[in-house]
């Protein structure tokens, strides 16, 4: 076990360890967020999984700013992100769908097991991230999936088929957009991301009572994100500069 000793830890390594705290405490969120989904309060869970997705937002250009692969280079931050990650973007979402019974006994439950199981294989893959940082195959990034299932209030078969074809394409080559690393179309992808989220906050703020208008765009937007990478992937000229 290492234990710091503050009197002789200098000040950069101290600022560097508390970053990796930051990330670390994205775990305790997501704790909250299985409390709150074991006792059906899926509002909630969806606040603490939104918050904990903040932190993993923020972490990474703090990490940089300070250096903390430098300061620190027996802490793996990748390693602890990628535990964070795993949680909050894959376990959570999976509990959330299997404790809705969405898709009804015992689909809720297969759908939560291939969610897991296929997301862990992904998670192993080296090769996830193409030359332009598109992901390759879908990136298990189930806790969009899943959110929007519970905004659109989607049927067990809508569900379950949504569920399906997305572990599927998690193993086949098919480009999934990164909406800040790729540069083809970023503005208007992180455009579209950026209206994404902010008609979901909405939609929670409504406990998921969503207007229809902002249904429709909510979907239409989403798809646009789900779609867009294999879009550009087939259309290799597209969004290029001249």
């Amino acid at each position: 076990m290492k234990i710091f000793n503050y009197k002789r830890v200098p000040y950069a390594e101290m600022r560097a360890f508390s970053v990796h705290i930051l990330t670390a405490s994205g775990s305790f969120l997501a704790f909250l967020g299985v409390v709150a989904a074991a006792e059906h309060r899926f509002i909630d869970m969806f606040w603490w999984l939104g918050l904990a997705l903040l932190v993993d937002g923020i972490d990474g250009p703090i990490a940089r700013k300070v250096r903390v692969k430098e300061v620190l280079p027996n802490w793996s931050g990748d390693t602890l992100d990628n535990i964070i990650d795993y949680v909050t973007y894959v376990l959570l979402p999976a509990f959330a769908l299997y404790q809705s019974g969405m898709i009804g006994e015992p689909w809720s439950f297969v759908a939560a097991g291939m969610i897991v199981v296929s997301s862990a294989i992904y998670y192993a893959d080296m090769g996830m991230k193409t030359d332009e940082y598109f992901f390759s195959g879908f990136p298990v990034v189930w806790n969009m999936i899943v959110f929007t299932l519970f905004v659109i209030d989607a049927s067990a078969t809508t569900a379950l088929v949504v569920v399906t074809i997305s572990v599927v394409l998690t193993f086949l080559p098919i480009n999934f957009l990164h909406p800040v690393r790729v540069k083809r179309l970023r503005p208007l992808n992180l455009g579209v991301f950026l209206l994404w989220s902010a008609l979901g906050v909405y939609s929670l703020l409504m406990h998921f009572e969503t207007p229809e208008w902002a249904l429709i765009l909510f979907i239409v937007t989403g798809l646009y994100l789900y779609v867009i990478g294999a879009v550009l992937q087939f259309f290799p000229s597209l969004g290029r500069e001249a």
